[in-house]
């Protein structure tokens, strides 16, 4: 036991040491900085049960409130699906139409579909660590494909991208993080925007045309993203056009953002997709327009030179 001149001195070097301690980590952050992530993902690795363990009791009383809810409202419900269900007869009809004709469309236009991209899905683990204020652990498994910068997708719309990945789990920065820049394009003004992360549910959008502002509740998705140049798939991904990512909202004028589609507060399960093993490169010219059979080619004659002719001939 030590005396109370002991626990005094022992109480006033405790700050010191950590304060020393922290040094000694932030540096060791940036001269290690490969080792030191490594052994990050490593512990979340080890840790992703423990992460399930304890939200284990969180998940049974999120669906135990869900059933409770439901049985309380179970009038109103079968109204509004029965009034859905005859919305969805009438749009069940037009989508017939469309889906013929355009299959007659692409036909005619002897279109190639791309291929399908490969995916993940997981089970996202509430983890508060790592060096980003808005991200999450994903479960994946053993034997994943998943390599920083893959897309990360819930059953509505972009959640984030992949920043890390361990042997059993990945960490995906959210889209409403400080350090996400994802660039986007608007659906009704055909502009093209970055959807910068501020920590808030909405993420701003930022460097746009000032000419071409964005409208009110239009619908904004992905913008074409290339990977960096010489960087193939093991390195950093790219990012695919046409995603669904929110609608435009001005929260005051001059002030606008994306109100997500996807569910960043409690996202469940979560697709991360690798879109760089899907072939989007068409055929060589023409493009996708069927060739013709070349037209045969008549043989070569042999030159012969004109003679003029001499006297006593013809």
């Amino acid at each position: 036991m030590l005396s109370i001149q002991g626990r005094h001195a022992l109480a006033k070097l405790m700050l010191p040491f950590f304060f020393v301690l922290a040094i000694g980590l932030i540096m060791l952050g940036l001269t290690r900085r490969q080792a030191v992530d490594s052994l990050r993902i490593t512990l979340a690795d080890g840790l992703a049960p423990a992460y399930q363990l304890m939200a284990a009791p969180e998940t049974a009383f999120a669906h135990l409130r869900q059933t409770v809810t439901g049985l309380t409202d179970i009038a109103g419900e079968n109204a509004r699906l029965r009034a859905e269900n005859q919305k969805l007869r009438r749009w069940y009809d037009v989508a017939v139409a469309l889906a013929d004709e355009n299959a007659q469309l692409k036909a005619s236009l002897h279109w190639i579909p791309d291929n399908a991209p490969n995916f993940v899905s997981g089970h996202a683990l509430r983890d508060a660590g790592g060096l980003y204020g808005r991200s999450v652990l994903l479960a994946v498994g053993d034997n994943h494909n998943i390599v920083p910068g893959d897309v990360a997708l819930d059953a509505s719309g972009v959640l984030g991208r992949v920043t890390e990945t361990g042997a059993r789990t990945v960490r995906i920065l959210m889209i409403n993080d400080d350090a996400s820049r994802i660039p986007v394009m608007l659906t009704a003004s055909r502009g093209n925007a970055i959807m910068a992360g501020d920590g808030s549910p909405y993420p701003r959008l930022i460097y746009y045309a000032q000419d071409n502002r964005p409208v009110e509740g239009e619908r904004v998705v992905t913008g074409e993203q290339p990977a960096p140049d010489g960087h193939e798939h093991g390195a950093f991904a790219g990012m695919p056009g046409g995603l669904v990512v929110g609608t435009v909202h001005y929260l005051r004028p001059g002030t606008p953002v994306v109100v997500p589609e996807a569910s960043l507060d409690h996202p469940d399960i979560i697709r991360v997709f690798d879109y760089m093993s899907a072939d989007h490169a068409g055929p060589e010219a023409p493009g996708r327009v069927r060739l013709m059979p070349p037209m045969p080619v008549a043989p070569e004659l042999p030159f012969v030179p004109f003679q003029k002719p001499t006297k006593g001939q013809g």
